[in-house]
């Protein structure tokens, strides 16, 4: 039954429908006791039910668990059909369209039986709950108002769900840059913000917000001219809020030799002119292309810090313990069960089998206790089965507050955490952490939702030596810099081909999104910018050619009329051509020497 709640809603649009689901669980033919599934474990089901339809046997190479979960994905967030996705996005799989069919099913009768929904279940879900008129109306009387933020990376799926809950569109606003969407591999769709006026009848009114408080007037000029050169968009032109400035460089530099040489002196003038590495950051199209940069920076000794790594719950150890209180919670998710089990010694994927059969007649969790106390371990596993199956009595059992759980898990788990890791001191540390998550939250269901749809970042399969230095530069790719800001920004690669990626040009709405992606780079910096645009690329794995190159032009983002807005620097030369050329002042005739080894002179016809 739907109730009105004394504080806003605020969310995602996942951890929304999380909550939302929970209580209409019976009106969508849920179990309200549903547990989430982050990538990974969704991944793995996906691998488990393609190996159980045999697909994984096939003579030819049929899609990888990850690219079946991506294509799955794609397709539920889209809302297109199995083969527009496949034909757009995945034209290698379209042989498979009927296997990769029969494999969804499958996969959404797996999820089914386990009581377990993935990311995109939640946004699905709720949508079919909206798509109920009776439904939706009393979902829309919950919300006086609803505000989207960031609405330019919201996909299809997501708009509508928006439109189903408030129709008429009262109350709604959404706030977005139809110039920042750039993340159409995540679904997201530009034409969501384009397109919300129209929707409405009559139309919604567009605010443009034009004052910029980060960049100085002449970076804006250039974003300003980048970006208008675009199809499709909303007129506006950014200004500063304050005044001054230097026009940024469009530096031209012989190779990419020469663009880390350039890049590198000039963070480090930028670094004694004041301005910290911390407040400096490198940007770059694709991780891989800050491979020659980052040998200078270690071979230089100036300590940084790439934007990347696993999420939370990507982490074995940190996984292993939330199993721990998924299977408690939800006593049918197998997945969650199967990891569990073969933390024992002695429990291989065979008995752990035989396990989840011989519990499988325990739906709840008050019934998971005696099934595990009657079941008969490997020899193995006896000496440390009762503490098992007092875990599992203490988890499922109503006594003591639910925090205190997660300690119990930790205390013992920690003997299995010392045999199955070398480095368990510090992994010891992220279970310690859970439990301080534990903690703050009211109750295990709430717990778990949260950790996978908001996992923390840090894990201690990742730590290193402790960074003891003072200040450290950021290297990032342009999607992991939005919203971040620096002083200095560095674009490596501003070349056709890097940007826009020559994967991105097949279709003019991923060129759109390329342009987006050089506008979003741009309007990092805050004093200084430079575009750095090297005119060759070595090929590399050609050792037989010598030094076999390419010649690159400017990214066509920065036409000529668009280059006078930027200070040109260039061409810069590598350290070897100038080495080379610095030794070209000194000649030797070598045809003279030929000539005196055999003692005669060349004649006046031979000299020039």
């Amino acid at each position: 039954m739907l109730f009105r709640s004394a504080l806003p809603w605020a969310g995602t649009f996942h951890a929304i429908a999380n909550r939302l689901l929970r209580q209409h669980a019976p009106e969508v033919g849920l179990d309200p006791a549903f547990t989430l599934l982050d990538r990974e474990d969704a991944a793995d089901l996906m691998d488990r039910v393609r190996h159980d339809l045999g697909l994984a046997r096939t003579d030819r190479r049929f899609p990888r668990k990850g690219t079946c979960l991506a294509i799955y994905s794609s397709v539920v967030n889209t809302q297109e059909t199995l083969r527009a996705c496949l034909e757009t996005r995945f034209s290698w799989c379209l042989e498979w369209e009927e296997p990769l069919r029969g494999l969804y099913a499958a996969f959404v009768e797996a999820k089914g039986t386990r009581a377990v929904l993935d990311y995109d279940d939640l946004l699905l879900y709720w949508f079919h709950l909206m798509s109920e008129p009776s439904l939706a109306r009393r979902g829309g009387e919950l919300f006086d108002h609803v505000l989207v933020d960031e609405y330019q990376d919201t996909n299809t799926l997501q708009a509508e769900i928006l439109r189903l809950l408030k129709p008429d569109g009262r109350g709604v606003t959404v706030v977005g840059d139809d110039a920042q969407s750039i993340y159409s591999f995540r679904a997201a769709r530009v034409g969501n913000i384009l397109g919300f006026p129209a929707q409405y009848d009559p139309p919604a009114t567009v605010v443009t917000i034009e004052e910029n408080y980060r960049s100085t007037q002449p970076i804006l000029e250039a974003a300003n001219a980048v970006i208008a050169l675009g199809t499709e968009r909303y007129e506006k032109r950014l200004f500063a809020a304050r005044s001054g400035g230097e026009r940024p460089a469009l530096a031209t530099v012989a190779d990419e030799l020469a663009q880390v040489e350039y890049v590198v002196t000039r963070i480090l003038e930028r670094r004694e002119a004041g301005v910290p590495l911390r407040q400096q950051a490198v940007l770059f199209r694709t991780s891989h292309h800050s491979d020659a940069l980052e040998v200078e920076l270690g071979r230089r000794n100036i300590p940084y810090v790439k934007f990347g790594g696993l999420r939370f719950l990507e982490a074995a150890h940190v996984k292993d313990a939330v199993s721990c209180l998924r299977w408690a919670e939800n006593p049918r998710d197998s997945l969650a069960a199967f990891r569990v089990a073969q933390l024992l010694p002695g429990m291989g994927p065979r008995i752990a089998d035989n396990l989840l059969r011989h519990v499988a007649g325990a739906p709840f969790r008050f019934a998971l206790p005696p099934a595990l106390a009657s079941f008969d371990p490997p020899a193995a596993s006896r000496a440390d089965w009762p503490a098992f199956a007092e875990l599992y009595a203490r988890l499922c059992g109503d006594a003591g507050p639910w925090a205190a759980q997660m300690g119990l898990v930790r205390r013992w788990y920690q003997p299995h955490l010392e045999r199955l890791y070398d480095d368990a001191r510090v992994r010891l540390g992220d279970l310690e952490q859970l439990e301080q998550l534990a903690a703050a939250s009211p109750s295990r269901e709430r717990f778990l939702s949260d950790l996978t749809l908001d996992p923390p970042q840090a894990t201690g399969a990742e730590a290193g030596p402790p960074h003891l230095d003072e200040d450290y530069l950021v290297l990032s790719t342009i999607h992991s810099a939005k919203g971040q800001e620096w002083d200095t920004v560095f674009v490596l690669n501003a070349a056709d081909g890097c940007i826009p990626s020559d994967l991105a040009t097949g279709h003019p709405a991923e060129i759109e999104e390329e342009r987006r992606l050089l506008y979003v780079a741009m309007t990092r910096a805050k004093n200084s910018l430079a575009l750095v645009h090297p005119l060759r690329f070595y090929v590399r794995g050609q050792s037989r050619y010598g030094d076999r190159h390419v010649f690159t032009p400017r990214t066509r983002f920065v036409p000529e009329e668009v280059a006078g807005l930027f200070e040109r620097v260039g061409p810069v030369a590598s350290a070897v051509e100038k080495a080379a050329s610095a030794g070209g002042a000194v000649r030797v005739d070598v045809a003279a020497r030929l000539w005196a080894t055999w003692g005669a002179p060349p004649s006046p016809s031979q000299v020039r």
